[in-house]
């Protein structure tokens, strides 16, 4: 008998829509996280098991009988100051407890970035953890990507706000790097078709982005174009993370805390890199940038 799969950080935005397309599909995943109550009032037919990434005792016993599990927890939700030291921590500790369990595979959502850049803080810790995971524990399959287009994903919540709610901006230099935004359906299907590829090694990286690669200066265009807005841009030479995160947190709903490690990772282009996404994946179609935002934008007045 096929064990079953596991999603730790399923109440977030991503682990939700994993939650259920594979409940859609028949699918029976065991949900793991923080607050089992809550899961339960949510998914109220669905296992739910307490398990907290900082907690390493309430690890090994959740993930017994599990064969994939995904890792969808980023400890930066809980404020900026020290994430990368409470993702680290939690990563080995993850990675070791998964290992004395027996589980068969973890798939993590990672971040894209090429480590020939300086990346920013965020987007170190997010390859990190992908490391660190596979370090002492099953095969990892790591899929990295960059701003996930859906009406719950805090990049595309700061972009959307800014557009909506800003006749005139005023935008540092990051608005020139480029970018490949990925739909939130298309990281979906990537997800459920990461639990059955193969793997070679211990620690598999698959980029995955959309069609377009684009200047965030161009996804407000295309952004405020889907709103019906022509918002002016206007580029200058000095405008650090510190104050563009606190502009962020005054005109949007991301709060500064988030918005910050999210603007500094803005400096460093993610874009895809190589092909093991067509490759591995052959059946994954992805999107382009205006229909995914037409989708996000229909999502987000449900």
């Amino acid at each position: 008998m096929d064990r079953p799969s596991a999603i730790v950080g399923a109440s977030g935005y991503i682990g939700g829509r994993l939650v259920e397309a594979l409940l859609a599909d028949g699918g029976a995943p065991r949900l793991l996280g923080r607050s089992p109550d809550a899961l339960r009032r949510r998914w109220p037919a669905a296992y739910v098991a307490r398990l907290d990434v900082t907690e390493p005792d309430t690890i090994g016993s959740a993930l017994a009988g599990t064969g994939t599990v995904y890792y969808l927890v980023h400890a930066m939700a809980a404020g900026e100051a020290g994430f990368a030291e409470r993702d680290r921590a939690a990563a080995r500790a993850f990675g070791a407890a998964a290992a004395g369990a027996g589980v068969k595979r973890i798939v993590y959502l990672g971040g894209l970035g090429s480590t020939d850049d300086q990346l920013s803080e965020h987007l170190e810790s997010r390859q990190e953890t992908g490391r660190l995971l596979a370090e002492g524990g099953p095969p990892v399959l790591e899929l990295r990507a960059g701003m996930v287009i859906g009406a719950g994903s805090a990049s595309f919540r700061m972009l959307s706000d800014l557009v909506r709610r800003l006749p005139l901006m005023v935008t540092p230099r990051w608005v020139a790097t480029r970018s490949q935004p990925i739909a939130i359906s298309d990281v979906v299907s990537y997800l459920i078709r990461a639990a059955e590829v193969p793997l070679a090694g211990d620690h598999t990286i698959v980029e995955i982005g959309g069609v377009d690669v684009l200047s965030y200066r161009e996804m407000m265009r295309r952004v405020g174009a889907a709103r019906g807005r022509r918002p002016r841009i206007v580029t200058v030479p000095v405008l650090t993370p510190r104050l563009s995160s606190l502009w962020c947190g005054l005109v949007t709903s991301v709060p500064t805390s988030i918005a910050r490690p999210l603007i500094d990772g803005l400096r460093n282009e993610t874009i895809v890199r190589g092909d093991a996404a067509v490759r591995m994946f052959p059946d994954v179609q992805p999107v382009g940038f205006d229909q995914a935002v037409d989708a996000a934008l229909r999502e987000a007045t449900t």
